[in-house]
């Protein structure tokens, strides 16, 4: 049984306490570069990075006079700061601050996530190989199609989330962008190398151009694929919830002793963990939404975006970051049942088989129009009658007249269809 992960939650990401101490970083950041370029003492800079503090109910207090969360901010410093205090904020604009240190949180947030699907993936990879054999029939539709494997059902899933994990990583790279460079993205009162300085010293990068704030196709980028990624979690979970119907009952979700699954019904287990996923990952695909429309802002920069990322910012990474561990622990203690799906792939009584017995006879010389009616003639009765549709092949003097009975039994082998299962394991988790 796959053990609950412990570490330092995500949501200690976005606590006011971490956000001001994220704006403090880069302000006294500033003042360092600053400080090296010779625009402040270093004296200065030496009483600031000792007593630069702040009190959050003391931000309140300033904010709700002010209605200005930075200027709250700032003055809430000076107060532990003293007069050295004239030094910070020197030049710089408010999204400065606010845009550099959402980059910073942005980032923290998206190697957590990384992390996460590290965890899954080697999840996914585990529980694939245990079932690389395990039969069971494929659907399309949700109609019986021909015979798979669910290790390769696993397979492609590892495939999927290994593309999210280089999409997250991309983003990431994407949104770890600072700036520095003043009101409208001009530089008029602070350099390019200061600006170059502090992301060097936050591990940043440098807007190449800026106006008042980092551009938000970034953001979008970074939503977008987490968007992506929940949906491909959504279309796992969906596939387990399939498969635990009653009907159907090939996996199913962990039923801890004491687990009630309805108030009225004890009988009940039911898919909840993946019900559950299914519905957050509508929250972050709308939260994707909003990112897209913050793209397209007034000139050099409105405010219309800054209540938006208030919200979706944590909402979506906490979000992703609680899926993606509540999947990983779905998966590896998820109960499969591999009797199961060998009984529902023998339910159809062969029709599985339908295609190759249509290509052989199209090898054979027969047309494939021939081919197609001669099959699905026999096929039918299958549907209709609940018969076996190898004894209907064997009784089809037509198709036993151009394949023979030999030729007939080969084609009822299963492993036919299973002959390739390791190239493609070899092919997506290397040989």
């Amino acid at each position: 049984m796959i053990k609950r992960y412990t570490r330092k939650p995500m949501g200690d990401i976005w606590t006011e306490e971490n956000k001001y101490r994220t704006w403090l970083k880069v302000e006294i950041a500033a003042c360092q570069a600053m400080a090296e370029a010779g625009k402040i003492p270093k004296s200065a800079l030496d009483a600031i990075c000792a007593k630069a503090d702040f009190s959050v109910d003391r931000i309140e207090a300033i904010e709700a006079e002010t209605r200005h969360d930075v200027i709250a901010f700032l003055t809430s410093v000076a107060e532990f700061v003293g007069p050295d205090s004239r030094y910070i904020h020197l030049g710089l604009t408010s999204s400065d601050v606010l845009d550099t240190s959402m980059a910073c949180l942005l980032k923290q947030a998206g190697e957590m996530i990384l992390e996460d699907c590290d965890r899954l993936l080697s999840v996914i990879k585990t529980r694939a190989f245990e079932h690389k054999d395990t039969v069971m029939i494929g659907r399309s539709h949700g109609i019986h199609a021909e015979p798979i494997t669910f290790g390769l059902k696993l397979a492609v899933w590892y495939d999927e989330m290994k593309r999210n994990r280089t999409r997250m990583k991309r983003a990431v790279e994407t949104i770890s962008v600072g700036k520095i460079s003043g009101a409208v993205g001009t530089f008029a009162n602070i350099s390019p190398q200061v600006e170059a300085r502090v992301c060097q010293i936050l591990n940043l990068k440098a807007a190449p151009a800026s106006t008042q704030i980092i551009q938000r196709d970034r953001y979008a980028e970074y939503f977008t694929t987490l968007a992506i990624m929940a949906s491909s979690v959504e279309k796992m979970a969906v596939e387990i919830r399939h498969l635990q119907r009653t009907e159907v009952l090939e996996a199913e979700e962990y039923f801890s002793s004491g687990q009630k699954g309805s108030s009225s019904m004890p009988h009940k287990r039911n898919p909840v963990g993946s019900e559950n996923l299914c519905g957050l990952a509508r929250v972050i695909r709308a939260n994707a939404l909003a990112s897209l429309e913050n793209v397209p802002l007034w000139h050099e920069r409105d405010i219309s975006h800054s209540s938006v990322e208030r919200v979706i910012a944590p909402d979506s990474t906490i979000l992703m970051d609680y899926m993606l561990n509540r999947l990983t622990g779905l998966i590896g203690n998820l109960l499969v049942y591999p009797e199961r799906m060998k009984d529902n792939l023998n339910r159809m009584k062969g029709l599985v088989f339908s295609q190759q017995i249509l290509l052989e006879l199209a090898q054979a010389g027969i047309s494939r129009e021939e081919a197609y009616q001669l099959v699905q003639f026999q096929a039918m009765k299958v549907w209709h009658e609940n018969v076996d549709f190898m004894s209907l092949i064997e009784s089809d003097t037509r198709i036993v007249e151009v394949l023979g009975p030999e030729k007939i039994k080969e084609i009822f082998d299963l492993n036919y269809h299973l002959k390739y299962i390791s190239d493609i394991f070899d092919r997506v988790f290397g040989s």
